[in-house]
């Protein structure tokens, strides 16, 4: 479940520090406690992303006429 910080997190502000972790986890300096740490905030700031681009999609849906 999402803390309130978290749910504060717009989708480009997820979608930065994701992008931070991703290139902190590539470049290889972490321990491997701070790696799985990186690990384990990345998976949550992916699921952020992705619930505000699956919000989106259901309000477009909404939005469009339906095809028949």
């Amino acid at each position: 479940m999402a803390t309130s910080k978290e749910e504060k997190l717009g989708y480009e502000q997820a979608r930065d520090e994701l992008a931070k972790v991703v290139a902190s986890l590539e470049g290889g300096q972490s321990t491997l406690e701070q790696s799985l740490a990186l690990w384990e905030r990345g998976e949550e700031l992916a699921k952020i992303c992705q619930d505000w681009l699956d919000g989106a999609k259901a309000k477009l849906d909404k939005a469009k006429p339906a095809v028949e």
